[in-house]
């Protein structure tokens, strides 16, 4: 029988044994593979549904705006200009009324959408003729109309004949006031100025476009306006970037305490591997192959569901054309793999170098662990409660597990502080842009889905930390058997030895939650720079101190069952040889 049958069988043999242990890392590493399976899945096509309209509509590399047709008339023939078209006289109106909805809008006046540049694509109805216009697609979205509906604008009612996309425009509510097409006979019949004029232009090099429209005023490159009418999808991908990371830690943590928690279990298994004549080398491959499988499994999950749920996250602006499935490559499948064998690897690596090196002798005896012992820390704990004593003492039995529990507490808090700035930042701006600007009632769709990826990732952090709170509680209960045992033997009470337990829990608790706020401010802030935002913006910082109490709430009832069993425990069970 070859070794790497040995491995396998073996691993598979204690997974079968521990199943729920087993399930349990499936799930935290499946939420971490699938966040960032969608992540890579829509980073890769969230430029597509640009890149579609563009093409479907002529669309221009650069548009130019001035308040007369006279100003346009040098950049026309300006170098690198290969073609123009309009220029198309434009009215802003503050009064276009649908139903019982006022918004404001600019008009745009021509008589045909047929043309080299600029040729706005219809997706329902037909061209603007008089006493009808089109409608941008995506402010028709929000306005909730369609072919056959009836508005009015400047007092004069219309209908609507159609609705279209261009990539001329940003569409709404990227950019506002929303877009309508008219006749041009209608626009005069408006009774308003002319607010602008502009012209689409094409380039002999249409990369050029960002320099040519840094050297004339009031120009505005086809690449600009593609960054603007994909912010949402490029917002989306950074957020979920942001979480994989998040999770990713979140993992290492959650993977590190259980595996220690089982190989602690598995020292006995140790020595007989090496007993029967098993190299260190081979017992340590043995234990990290049963987590390796996992994660071989827990990648191939977050693939079929990231594949699944991307099209949900990589939907496009109403005013886009859908470019389709987003694609999930094989470079993006290799990386969620690479993965989610990394975050497994290292997490299990030194806890199974450290279990293989362990000698033969004292792991088939299985000798208690001489508990490291600092003659400072002894002196201050000694003054204090008995609780709290019982508590220091068992979070520093463990560091390593107190710092994961820190770890992935303060992530978590941070994440927490992170959602609750950005989720006030878009409520700010919400209320900022309604009224005559926004269709009011009408949620803003570009930092809607923004706001549901986020909430979504800040649900998955939860309850991934809830798990972690929890494991990492089951796991001190447990290691904290005979300690706690002698304790009760020397005179403390059960309640006394559970509320230690619990102290050693909401010790990091309380760390992690006054770490998470600067960290969540950091989150947020570079998010902000990411985007392209400037300017401060709306933190509940009143809110944000109760992020500390929340934690440390959070963990005591997330750990109180854990530590309620283990401070009952039988004292003479407890100190009863194993």
């Amino acid at each position: 029988m070859s070794v790497l049958t040995v491995m396998i069988r073996l691993a598979l043999r204690d997974l079968r044994r521990r199943r729920g242990e087993a399930f349990l890392l499936l799930v935290a590493l499946a939420a971490t593979t699938t966040t960032l399976t969608v992540g890579l899945t829509v980073g890769g096509a969230a430029d597509r549904p640009w890149d579609r309209t563009r093409a479907a509509t002529a669309g221009p590399d650069a548009v130019a705006t001035a308040p007369r047709s006279a100003d346009l008339a040098a950049l026309a023939h300006a170098p690198g200009v290969t073609g123009t078209a309009g220029p198309y006289a434009m009215v802003a109106v503050e009064d276009l009324r649908v139903r019982d909805v006022r918004v404001a809008a600019v008009v745009q006046g021509r008589d045909t959408a047929a043309g080299p540049i600029d040729r706005p694509r219809l997706t329902a109805g037909g061209w603007a003729r008089r006493g009808g216009v089109v409608v941008e697609r995506a402010f028709a979205h929000a306005l909730n109309v369609r072919p056959g509906d009836e508005l009015t604008i400047a007092g004069r009612r219309l209908r609507v004949a159609g609705v279209a996309v261009t990539a001329a425009r940003v569409p709404y509510p990227s950019a506002t006031p929303g877009l309508v097409w008219t006749a041009r006979a209608d626009l005069k019949a408006l009774g308003r100025p002319v607010t602008s004029q502009v012209m689409p232009i094409r380039l002999a090099d249409p990369a050029a476009a960002p320099a040519f429209a840094a050297a004339h005023r009031n120009v505005r490159s086809w690449q600009d306006m593609g960054a603007y009418a994909t912010a949402e999808l490029h917002l989306v991908n950074q957020a979920l970037v942001t979480g994989t990371w998040a999770l990713a830690l979140l993992a290492v943590a959650f993977v590190a305490v259980l595996v220690g928690g089982r190989l602690a279990d598995q020292t006995r298994r140790v020595g007989l591997l090496k007993a029967v004549g098993a190299t260190p080398r081979l017992v340590a491959f043995v234990l990290l192959a049963e987590h390796l499988l996992v994660a071989l499994a827990a990648a191939a999950v977050g693939l079929v569901a990231g594949w699944a749920a991307a099209p949900a996250l990589a939907r496009p602006s109403a005013g886009l054309l859908d470019a389709g499935r987003p694609d999930l490559t094989f470079g993006s499948a290799l990386i969620v793999v690479v993965v989610a064998l990394a975050v497994t690897g290292a997490a299990t690596v030194v806890p199974a170098i450290r279990g293989a090196r362990t000698s033969t002798v004292r792991a088939l005896s299985g000798p208690a662990r001489t508990p490291r012992r600092s003659p400072r820390l002894i002196a201050l704990s000694a003054r204090l409660p008995v609780p709290l004593l019982l508590g220091v003492r068992l979070a520093v039995r463990r560091p390593r597990r107190a710092v994961f529990a820190l770890i992935s507490l303060a992530i978590t808090a941070a994440m927490v502080v992170a959602a609750l700035a950005m989720h006030g930042d878009i409520a700010r701006k919400d209320a900022r842009t309604t009224g005559i600007m926004f269709v009011p009632g009408v949620p803003n769709p570009v930092t809607e889905q923004v706001n549901q990826v986020v909430f979504a990732l800040t649900v998955a952090l939860l309850a991934l930390a809830a798990v972690n709170a929890v494991l990492i509680a089951w796991a001190t209960s447990l290691d904290s058997r005979r300690p706690t045992a002698l304790a009760r033997a020397l005179g403390a009470t059960p309640g006394q030895v559970t509320a230690g337990l619990s102290a050693a829990q909401l010790l990091p608790a309380a760390l992690a939650g006054a770490l998470g706020i600067p960290l969540g401010l950091a989150v947020y802030a570079a998010a902000r720079a990411a985007g392209g935002a400037s300017g401060g913006g709306a933190i509940p910082y009143a809110s944000l101190p109760a992020v500390i109490p929340g934690t440390l709430v959070a963990v005591a009832l997330l750990t109180t069952l854990p530590v309620r069993m283990a401070g009952r425990r039988p004292v003479a069970e407890a100190l009863r040889a194993e």
